[in-house]
């Protein structure tokens, strides 16, 4: 079991996370994980860089395994265009790129001019992305003429390493069971490990089996590390659009902050696992070793001070959660 930390792009500027990256090596972290979205969840104090760009500054830096937490390559990214990034992530980082995907929101799409479309369509669309980037990665020179792509003699002149593997995020059962039958892997959010089981990782087992394919698991959870609801009204100052309503077709982060500030505070924490110390964060964790058994377990962790929590997590919560793992 590997561990990964989410360098979130919606909060911290990319040099920022850069230094957090390196200190999430020095640390004891196998992966680190980085966020991928044009504009970002509130207006105010937020960040949005280009997270293609920072992988490169972060291969320079370690030699982490590095995921894309998850990138949507169907409007604003031509899925070619992310196979070739993807690619050459996967040079830079020694062969140690894993590609997340998901079917996106409206702020990565909107501001650009491009219509965002419902979860059939943007289904429909994955599934021709994902054979699209499983062909170039395989070293293909592609034709394809599909419902909504159309390459000519597309190839990849600056392979991959050895052929990325896709992982897709799922929270349901329909889309953990697209992720079994056309991707690699599966990044799924936990908060009650008994319902992730039963509604996205059952349906993505079955539907690898089919393939007679293991296929590997992404665990993932949002937890807040803070002492009080004050403490954790700031450490998610950025983040707190996340839950606010109509956030997959929003556009404007002014809009997601102004309707998350019109809901009760009380209502938003509620959304998120707070903690107030080690024993409560081990706790969190814990169930995605134990219960989940996924491949990797990403820690994802609001903060008002980042450095103290990724110090922290590296000399209390890994050790506790790597000897779970064993």
């Amino acid at each position: 079991m590997k561990f990964a930390w989410l360098c979130s792009h919606e909060s911290y500027q990319p040099e920022v996370l850069v230094e957090q990256a390196v200190l999430a090596e020095q640390v004891g972290f196998d992966a680190v994980l980085g966020s991928d979205h044009f504009h970002p969840w509130v207006d105010q104090g937020s960040a949005s860089g280009f997270v293609w760009s920072w992988f490169g500054a972060v291969a320079a830096r370690t030699d982490l395994e590095l995921a894309t937490s998850v990138t949507c390559p169907l409007f604003h990214y031509h899925p070619g265009m992310i196979a070739q990034a993807a690619a050459t992530v996967d040079r830079l980082s020694g062969g140690k790129f894993i590609l997340g995907v998901g079917t996106g929101e409206n702020i990565n799409e909107g501001p650009l001019g491009f219509e965002f479309t419902g979860y059939a369509d943007r289904i429909s669309r994955m599934g021709e992305a994902l054979e699209i980037m499983h062909r170039l990665f395989a070293g293909e020179k592609l034709d394809f003429a599909g419902q909504h792509y159309t390459l000519d003699k597309a190839k990849l002149y600056s392979p991959p390493l050895r052929p990325v593997p896709i992982w897709m995020a799922a929270g349901g059962p329909k889309s953990a069971e697209f992720a079994g039958t056309h991707a690699d892997g599966l990044i799924t959010s936990v908060k009650d490990p008994d319902e992730t089981l039963e509604r996205v990782i059952v349906p993505f087992r079955h539907a690898m089996g089919r393939r007679r394919q293991k296929g590997h698991i992404m665990a993932t959870r949002w937890t807040v590390l803070a002492d009080h609801a004050d403490d954790a009204w700031r450490a998610l100052d950025t983040m707190r659009g996340l839950r606010a309503p109509g956030r997959l077709e929003a556009v404007d982060p002014m809009v997601l902050r102004q309707r998350a500030d019109e809901m009760d505070r009380d209502e938003i924490l509620g959304k998120y696992t707070i903690v107030s110390g080690i024993d409560a964060l081990i706790d969190a964790y814990a169930p995605l070793v134990t219960e989940v058994g996924a491949d990797y377990v990403a820690v994802q962790i609001a903060s008002t001070d980042p450095e103290r929590t990724l110090r922290l997590v590296g000399s209390e919560l890994l050790p506790e959660l790597r000897k779970l793992a064993d």
